[in-house]
């Protein structure tokens, strides 16, 4: 396959995804009446239903939203995940995108729709969410040792027999505490975990290979668990680079051959081997291209939970994008714009704005003003000179440069903004809009 040529979506697989029972979670999102919960939608829509409102295909800029209001492009969108299918394709990659992203299971299901094998979460309500909307095959990136979730996944497991979830461990202790829940839950089927690898100084995951082997020795000694494979997460290494990460994976890969040749995977119909964020992709696609060397017992499942990429950003991914080193193999693009208005210009060389902390992301660096709109003849001009300097609650501090794009009070602004993960959190109905303004649909988040 071409870097250019990306495959159609279709219908989710049915082993990732409960339809029937999907469709119709989907289907009630659209019959939310539109009201003062949703920031920035159009008063005079108070009453309306999402799907009543969606289907007025309202301009963003005439149709009544107030600002600020943060904004989806549909055509940056499908663009992204039509990149990611392509990647994990051309590389024979599994996905399971972390859904913590977005926490919207529209754009779950299309990235379902897209190939990926299935969702990861971070934590059980997250999972909670998924099932809620069919989601049938989830990775839990996370120890779990809370005894009222295993309780809740033992029953989830009995109650459906298509649902598989993948849960991590990475302590003896771990294990004792979930086969002590689960025990008590009387679990009818085992949990599915997989062996989280770290390194010194990083995050969660084993640091040794003895560790590694103790770990799984006391999975198998209970009836509750059931070892299928190996995990990690490369984007918290310190001091990571190119080369680091490499290592890492190497030594992923080579707890998975030490754990296979010791047994714990005997009799497994597959092996997962798990990594990935969203910055060092394509070295593990160049990592896990050498699994088939390894000849463990099973067929593999090289597993990818990149989920940054669905919006992508105009910071910190926009810089660490793998398509950056490998721009032959596609690329990204920002799908989210906060549109801001220009309440203020009270000295030269200064304009505020009517967005701040509770709407815009800013751990990873100040928003960033990339178009304005004006209030005089409805033109879109790109942002030159303007530059955010700070954020208070509701303001945001911009500093005009000589020569700068014009903007006078009552102009919009649009916000660029860095990663994906602190954006869709704050704002509960995203409006997905088209290139020429048009309002097609509304994005519903659950945080």
């Amino acid at each position: 396959m071409r870097p250019t040529e990306h495959p159609a979506p279709t219908a989710p697989d049915p082993d990732a995804w409960d339809a029937a029972r999907g469709e119709a979670a989907l289907a009630r999102l659209g019959e939310e009446s539109v009201d003062h919960r949703f920031k920035g939608l159009p008063p005079d829509a108070e009453g309306l239903t999402v799907r009543e409102l969606a289907a007025a295909r309202r301009s963003l800029f005439t149709g009544g939203f107030t600002t600020p209001v943060l904004t989806l492009s549909a055509e940056a969108l499908d663009h992204n995940l039509r990149q990611l299918a392509a990647f994990t394709a051309r590389h024979g990659l599994a996905l399971a995108p972390h859904g913590k992203t977005s926490m919207a299971p529209q754009l779950l299901v299309r990235q379902l729709a897209h190939g990926a094998w299935g969702i990861t979460a971070a934590v059980p309500a997250q999972v909670r969410v998924y099932r809620a909307f069919g989601v049938r095959r989830v990775v839990l990136a996370n120890e779990l040792v809370d005894p009222a979730a295993l309780r809740w996944l033992a029953r989830e497991l009995a109650a459906d027999p298509t649902f598989r979830c993948l849960v991590y461990v990475d302590s003896v202790a771990g294990v004792h505490l979930m086969d002590q829940a689960l025990r008590a839950a009387a679990a009818t089927r085992p949990v599915e975990v997989v062996l989280e690898v770290g390194a010194p100084g990083a995050r969660t995951g084993v640091r040794e290979q003895a560790t590694a082997r103790q770990v799984a020795a006391a999975v198998a000694a209970t009836t509750t668990l059931r070892l299928v494979g190996v995990a990690g997460y490369e984007g918290e290494l310190p001091d990571a680079d190119a080369g680091r990460v490499r290592d890492w994976l190497h030594t992923l890969l080579a707890t998975a051959a030490a754990l296979d040749g010791a047994g714990h995977f005997a009799g497994l119909p597959q092996i997962v081997v798990s990594a990935g964020g969203s910055a060092w992709f394509d070295v593990v696609a160049e990592v896990f291209a050498e699994l088939p060397r390894l000849r463990l017992s099973a067929p593999v499942l090289p597993l990818l939970r990149s989920g940054a990429y669905v919006s992508h950003d105009d910071g910190h991914y926009r810089r660490l994008t793998p398509f950056n080193r490998h721009p032959d193999e596609g690329g990204l693009e920002p799908a989210f714009r906060l549109w801001t208005q220009v309440v203020s210009r009270p000295e030269p060389g200064w304009a505020f704005l009517n967005a701040g902390k509770r709407d815009a992301a800013y751990d990873l660096g100040m928003p960033v003003p990339v178009l304005v709109r004006s209030a005089r003849d409805g033109v879109t001009r790109p942002a030159h000179g303007l530059r955010v300097t700070r954020l208070a609650d509701q303001h945001a501090f911009v500093a005009v440069a000589d020569g700068a794009t014009e903007v006078e009070v009552g102009d919009w602004v649009a916000l660029g903004m860095s990663h994906p993960c602190t954006i869709f959190d704050r704002w509960q109905l995203i409006p997905l809009v088209t290139r020429d303004g048009t309002v097609t649909d509304y994005v519903r988040t659950f945080f």
